[in-house]
């Protein structure tokens, strides 16, 4: 009887957005660095392969030259450098803590936002980390906000049926986050956190299994697959209308590879995760979340879980957002 109701509310929330475009489908080869092939199908997945086989490499940032903060601006250079230079710089709100609330240890939380947070998402809760202590740096993801190229009115940049530049954008933005590590501890924090919501969660992931200084993570709507939200997802049918007749689910879950959860679930073993999802998700599947929830298991990758009782959209609305809020809270103040 609720999951109709649910169901209605969230196609509801998600008809807000009018200015949703399909886009041309794009193999994205000169994203990749590789000329034109006979069959570019083949040649990304060969790329693919070797990038998920040699993900240290792919996702080694290295630290940046320089970190500029102004108040409570962090901005430093990203590691990967893209055709748009409004891209190309990395742009961090910090959230302090007040002194008398930031005893003991120093601690931390990197805050990754959903596709197409605006400049206010994810900022309450980062005041909510602040007022228990943690000073949360909430990053602006490529393409997103002031990093946003010029024309676009959307973050379709980072999400799209270009595969090459998705890849590489989704790259990019863990290398931005492996960067605002770098700088916490460089600060002196002694304990860091990451969380992210939707693709955040996606990308908080990959940066965690991929930085061994990050203790405790937070993965606010989870899927295994990259490739699977695109093709299913509600948020995403502009996106899987360009797709196509182009490319099968079977095809673009193995290009998309590197960008996906799923082979790096071994890799946060040993540190302290809460996996969150909804139960009236149409976002993100619910099939997909417990099965990522299962493979966890199977592996014996201990975890955390909290179940939403609402959908994607729903997550960000009253009383949903406190419980999600609630949570994510609790686990950070625990668990760092």
């Amino acid at each position: 009887m609720i999951m109709p109701l649910f169901n209605a509310w969230e196609r509801r929330l998600a008809s807000v957005d009018t200015d949703r475009v399909v886009r041309p489908f794009e193999w994205g080869l000169d994203w990749l660095g590789l000329e034109s092939a006979g069959d570019p199908r083949a040649a990304i997945r060969v790329w693919s392969q070797q990038a998920a086989v040699d993900s240290d490499g792919f996702y080694l940032a290295g630290e940046a030259d320089t970190y500029e903060v102004r108040g409570d601006e962090l901005r430093f250079p990203s590691a990967l450098t893209t055709p748009f230079d409004v891209n190309n710089t990395v742009v961090a709100r910090l959230f302090r803590p007040a002194p008398e609330r930031a005893r003991g240890p120093r601690r931390a939380v990197v805050v990754l936002p959903q596709w197409n947070a605006n400049a206010e998402g994810h900022a309450g809760l980062c005041r909510l980390f602040a007022r228990f202590g943690l000073t949360a740096v909430r990053l602006s993801l490529p393409y997103h906000e002031s990093r946003r190229p010029a024309g676009l009115t959307r973050a379709d940049y980072i999400v799209s049926a270009n595969v090459g530049r998705t890849l590489r954008a989704n790259q990019q933005a863990v290398l931005d986050a492996r960067r605002a590590v770098d700088w916490l501890a460089r600060e002196g924090y002694e304990r860091i956190g990451i969380m992210g919501t939707s693709l955040g969660s996606c990308l908080a992931m990959l940066t965690m299994a991929h930085d061994e200084r990050i203790r405790a993570g937070a993965f606010n709507h989870i899927s295994p697959y990259f490739a699977d939200v695109v093709w299913r997802g509600l948020s995403t049918a502009h996106v899987r209308a360009g797709l196509d007749g182009h490319v099968t689910l079977d095809e673009l879950r193995h290009l998309w590879m590197p960008i996906s959860p799923w082979p790096f679930i071994s890799r946060v073993r040993g540190r302290r995760l809460l996996l969150v999802y909804a139960r009236y998700d149409q976002t993100f599947p619910v099939d997909l979340s417990r099965a990522f929830l299962a493979e966890f298991a199977r592996q014996g990758v201990s975890h955390e879980t909290a179940v939403l009782p609402c959908g994607h959209y729903t997550t960000g609305k009253t009383p949903f957002k406190y419980l999600d809020g609630y949570a994510l809270t609790r686990f950070f103040v625990t668990k760092l």
